[in-house]
C-alpha cells in the first residue's frame, strides 16, 4: 500500500507555482511564526504560491490557528486535517498530493529550520530536480541524533547510496520527482530515502546542501520513539526487498550525489522567529 493516502486530495499542477507543505502535530505555539516567515520568503520567489498545513490530529488547535496565520491572504494557506493521527510520512504525502504547484517543498513546522533556506533550495532547481537539505550541525538531544545517525548508516549501507541526512525535514523538488516515486512503499520516515532512491533510478539530479538547524523553542518533540523507529526499520526491509527485484544498471555500486560544502562558520543561534 502506498505511503500516501486520500486520493481525493490531489491538486492540479500550476506552472511555476510553488507549494510548501508543513506537517504539524500539536504545533500551536509554532505554526503561525513558521507560516508567516515562509510566506514572506515565497512571495519573493513567485506570485503564485500556497502553503499547505497538514494537521495530524492535533489536540491544541493547530489547524484552526494555521488558518488565521495570514489574515487577508485568501487562498494562500490551506489546511488538511487528519481526524486520526497518521504519522509523519502520511502527513507529508497527503500535503504533497493536495499541492497544485509545479515545484513542491516540505518543511517541518517546529521552527527548527529557517524558512529563508527555501530561497537557496528553490534557486538550485535551475540545475537539479531535487534539492535536499542536510543538517551540518544538528541541534537535537544526543539520543535523537544518535538514532538518526544509525538510521542513515543503515540506509547508506543497505542501498549503496551516499547521502548525508535522509530524514532532514527540508526538501524541494519538481513535481515530476514525486510522481516518479509512486507508488510509495513506506508509511514511515523511510519514505525520505525511498523518494531519493526512486528519483535517482528515474534519472533525476539530486543535490544536497547544508542548512541551519535550531533548538526547538516551543512545543514537544515527537520523534525518536520506539514505535516509529520500528516502523521505519520494517519499511526499510520492505524497500530493500523490493529494490532487489529491480533491474538497475548500477548493479549495487555506491553512487555519490552532489553535495555542497557546509559554511565554515555556520550560525547556529540566530533567531528565526522573525
Amino acid at each position: 500500500m502506498s505511503g500516501c493516502v486520500n486520493q481525493s486530495l490531489e491538486g492540479a499542477a500550476a506552472p511555476d507555482a510553488i507549494s510548501l507543505v508543513i506537517p504539524a502535530h500539536n504545533e500551536a505555539q509554532n505554526v503561525v511564526t513558521v507560516v508567516r516567515a515562509a510566506a514572506a520568503v515565497l512571495a519573493e520567489l513567485t506570485d503564485d504560491f500556497e502553503i499547505i498545513v497538514v494537521d495530524d490530529a492535533s489536540t491544541d488547535g493547530t489547524g484552526e490557528i494555521a488558518r488565521t496565520a495570514l489574515d487577508g491572504a485568501a487562498g494562500r494557506v490551506r489546511v488538511v486535517t487528519h481526524e486520526q493521527q497518521r504519522g509523519y510520512a502520511v502527513t507529508v504525502c497527503d500535503g504533497l498530493r493536495a499541492a497544485r504547484g509545479a515545484i513542491l517543498a516540505f518543511m517541518d513546522g517546529d521552527r527548527q529550520f529557517d524558512p529563508r533556506e527555501l530561497k537557496r533550495l528553490v534557486g538550485l532547481l535551475d540545475s537539479a530536480d531535487m534539492v535536499a537539505g542536510y543538517r551540518a550541525h544538528r541541534a537535537d538531544p544526543w539520543h535523537r541524533s544518535a538514532v538518526s545517525g544509525v538510521y542513515n548508516l543503515l540506509v547508506r549501507f543497505g542501498f549503496g547510496l551516499r547521502f548525508q541526512d535522509f530524514d532532514c525535514g527540508l526538501k524541494v523538488f519538481r513535481r515530476e520527482v514525486f510522481d516518479a516515486a509512486q507508488p510509495l512503499i513506506a508509511r514511515s520516515a523511510a519514505f525520505n530515502p525511498e523518494i531519493v532512491l526512486k528519483a535517482q533510478r528515474a534519472g533525476f539530479t539530486v543535490v544536497q546542501i547544508p542548512v541551519s538547524h535550531y533548538t526547538r523553542r516551543a512545543g514537544r518533540r515527537s520523534g525518536a520513539r520506539l514505535k516509529p523507529i520500528l516502523r521505519a526499520m520494517r519499511d526499510l526491509v520492505r524497500l530493500r526487498i523490493a529494490w532487489s527485484r529491480v533491474d538497475v544498471t548500477l548493479s549495487g555500486r555506491s553512487v555519490p550525489l552532489t553535495r555542497r560544502r557546509a559554511p565554515t562558520q555556520p550560525q547556529r543561534t540566530r533567531d528565526t522567529s522573525g
